[in-house]
């Protein structure tokens, strides 16, 4: 044992002390919420003023909470929570199809079956998305592939199968889940050790690009674009180092977002469409992240045509 670790031992721990705090005898004194340790203060730590340590906090738990496990680098899928497996979006869709039937003048009704006709068909995104991270996940640590953990935001849909396919391998799988108003559970697939859970959404966007090698995007909504225009920022600003950026589903993007527009209004330069690449199947996509972690450089890669 060194030095530093004896003299560590000669303070009590922040558990022993609150175990010795809740022994202190009753008192008019002790019972005012001054007396509490200010960690065992919810009251005061979820004070406004409190703000940036809980922001603290959030970092820091994840941050530890991963260095325990070992991850080190991750592979982060997004994409839209709506996408389910293609045998419940078949069956959703034809659980909405008999009703209309028996309705068949009830518009909103009409409306939703359009929507469950359309999420049918984007059903099987969430097939390529499990199928890549198995592929991802088993060849993880594997010739020139490093030690690789699928990161997620824990919750239904595409995340679901990105996590779900890491599990399909065996493997350890990331979900970065957030308290919204709707309530959002996590996906039975995030290995429970690593299912954290956030306040921020500044927070878990950090941690979501910390360990980050390379960003899986299927089709989604708000939630897909902030996270993938936040990513697109950090690297025209060099604020981080490019790294592969994979958007599946080229006209399913292409319709969303006019990118070339951008460059024509002068509002982006030409070479910043050259920070993500479109992709349609899972062999594409592994073989450009094979050629990355080949060369260390996502600038070495084949400019994408327009």
């Amino acid at each position: 044992m060194t030095n530093d670790q004896t003299h560590s031992k000669l303070f009590h721990s922040a558990a022993d002390e609150l175990a010795h705090a809740k022994l202190d005898k009753t008192t008019l004194q002790t019972r005012s919420p001054a007396y509490r340790l200010a960690y065992d203060d919810l009251d005061f730590v979820l004070r406004d003023d409190m703000r940036s340590v809980r922001l603290l906090m959030e970092l820091g738990k994840t941050d530890l909470g991963l260095q325990d496990h070992g991850i080190e680098k991750t592979v982060v899928v997004f994409g839209s929570a709506r996408i389910s497996d293609p045998a419940k979006a078949e069956l959703a869709c034809e659980q909405l199809e008999r009703t209309l039937q028996k309705s068949p003048h009830d518009r909103s009704l009409a409306e939703a079956v359009r929507k469950a006709r359309k999420l049918k068909e984007y059903a099987h995104y969430y097939q390529k998305a499990r199928e890549l991270c198995q592929l991802i996940a088993a060849e993880s640590g594997c010739s020139k592939t490093p030690a690789l953990h699928i990161m997620t935001g824990g919750g239904p849909g595409t995340m679901e199968a990105a996590n779900r396919g890491a599990t399909d391998a065996g493997c350890a799988t990331v979900g970065l889940n957030i308290v919204l108003p709707e309530e959002q559970a996590p996906n039975i697939f995030v290995t429970p050790s690593l299912c954290f859970r956030f306040h921020y959404f500044a927070m878990r966007k950090m941690h979501f690009l910390l360990r980050a090698r390379a960003l899986i995007i299927f089709p989604g909504g708000f939630g897909t674009l902030d996270e993938l225009f936040e990513t697109l920022t950090l690297v025209q600003t060099k604020k981080i180092k490019p790294l592969p950026i994979l958007l599946f589903g080229q006209h399913y993007w292409e319709r969303l977002i006019d990118f070339n527009f951008l460059v024509e209004e002068g509002m982006i330069a030409d070479n910043d469409l050259d920070s993500f690449r479109y992709v349609e199947n899972i062999e594409d996509a592994w073989q450009m992240l094979q050629n990355y972690f080949s060369n260390n450089a996502w600038q070495a890669q084949p400019k994408k045509s327009k």
